[in-house]
């Protein structure tokens, strides 16, 4: 899976296998992992949710629920109806609406000195929180513009004594999104792991 994976050389790789020890009559359950080009990690959103919709749309296409066994836990997708409709789960004008359901990770709040200078491109820090499971560094800025106007310099945030760096901020009044993030991880071999910004209550991601 591994080799797999670095050929790809996809900010992850997801694999599925089909698990038959469930009861009858309970949802569809797969046992699902991901790797990056160089490991393999207990945990990845978007990988997941194309999980899910290749299931759904090719697989499995009569089930609304789907669990995953992973080295996160068990993990549940199912199609729901788009927000503000009452429609069929799942469904609205040819769009497939999935939810998952992920383990709650906890923060802390992180008071080191942080020196990323070349990466921040002047902006300043509002604050710092760490991960208290893969102690991820989370450092918050006072817009999103200044998320986007970042200039990650790989090295020095390969430096940094934690796995990855996510840099977040508020999005602009009126865009319609609650927020704008980037995820860097160099550690795993890959220098951006996606750009994504949350609309009201709905999730979405686009790789780059």
């Amino acid at each position: 899976m591994q080799s797999v994976a670095a050929e790809f050389n996809l900010s992850e790789t997801a694999f599925l296998a089909r698990d038959s020890s469930g009861a009858a009559g309970a949802a569809p359950r797969f046992h699902l992992r991901w790797f990056t080009p160089v490991t393999e990690v207990d945990l990845c959103g978007h990988a997941t949710l194309a999980s899910a919709h290749f299931l759904f749309t090719t697989v499995l296409p009569e089930h609304g629920k789907l669990e995953f066994m992973t080295r996160s836990g068990i993990l549940t997708a199912k199609k729901v109806p788009a927000p503000g409709s009452t429609g069929v789960p799942g469904e609205e004008q040819g769009k497939l609406f999935i939810e998952l359901d992920f383990p709650m990770i906890g923060f802390l709040e992180c008071n080191e000195m942080l020196s990323i200078p070349e990466t921040l491109n002047g902006a300043p820090i509002v604050s710092v929180h760490k991960s208290a499971t893969d102690g991820d560094l989370i450092v918050e800025l006072s817009s999103g513009k200044e998320v986007v106007d970042i200039l990650p310099s790989i090295d020095e945030i390969k430096n940094l004594a934690c796995r990855g760096l996510i840099v977040t901020g508020p999005a602009p009044a009126g865009s319609g999104y609650d927020f704008f993030t980037r995820f860097f991880c160099p550690k795993f071999g890959i220098d951006e792991v996606m750009s994504f910004v949350s609309p009201k209550h709905i999730e979405t991601a686009k790789l780059v």
